[in-house]
């Protein structure tokens, strides 16, 4: 009886472990984000060094290359003066640089491989943290529109299904309203009746018309300004 007690308190555990990770997801993603991307400026920043490290390489190998091409023409200068001794000191200095040249370029060539190899790491990162970064922004709009479906805070009572009821219930009001101002002017004696007669031409208009101007106007114009006086 007991192991199932604490079989149950580690399923208890492990049930409350998941919860808070899943309504803290968003939180966690973001500070996971946050340490991605320091490590990522701390590979770019170590590939930055080992660049300029091997620039410093090939400006060493030329100087050695240029040591040795020039200690080569002495020596040969040397010999044909008949100084053997001084030949025999530069061809020594000679082979000391020429041992370094090619233990130069051996290690470039090394250095080259793994190189290339962190940089394609480096791009690899480069590329997935930014689809990181973007699917976060991603999940955080569907994560707020997820949250505009549940209940609300306490500090927040107001929800969209709450605002649409109140809308709806404000335009019954308005329709309501709408309607009683129609049926009070239709309430109104003989008024409604009288302007839709007038309307269709039935009766004295009560309203003066264009075309009575107009003729008025002709009339005027024809009499001249003497009759008008």
């Amino acid at each position: 009886m007991f192991n199932v007690f604490r079989t149950l308190a580690r399923g208890a555990a492990a049930q409350a472990r998941e919860e808070i990770i899943d309504r803290n997801a968003l939180l966690i993603l973001d500070q996971q984000i946050r340490e991605t991307r320091a490590s990522l400026e701390r590979s770019r920043l170590a590939l930055a060094t080992s660049v300029a490290g091997d620039k410093a390489e090939e400006r060493r190998l030329a100087e050695v290359e240029s040591r040795s091409v020039d200690l080569e023409e002495r020596a040969l200068a040397a010999l044909k003066a008949g100084r053997e001794y001084l030949a025999g000191e530069a061809a020594d200095a000679i082979a000391e640089l020429e041992a370094e040249r090619d233990a130069i370029r051996a290690a470039r060539v090394r250095f080259a491989k793994e190189l290339a190899r962190i940089r394609a790491v480096v791009a690899d990162a480069t590329r997935r943290q930014s689809e990181l970064e973007r699917g976060r922004r991603i999940a955080a709009a569907a994560e707020a529109a997820r949250r505009l479906g549940v209940t609300a805070t306490p500090q927040d009572r107001a929800t969209l299904r709450e605002a649409e009821a109140t809308l709806a219930r404000l335009r019954d009001l308005q329709h309501a309203a709408a309607d009683t101002e129609a049926a009070l002017a239709e309430a109104e004696p003989g008024t409604d009746i009288a302007e839709r007669l007038e309307r269709e031409g039935f009766g004295r208009s009560t309203r003066p018309a264009g075309s009575t101007i107009l003729d008025r106007l002709r009339r005027r114009a024809e009499a001249g300004p003497n009759d008008h006086a």
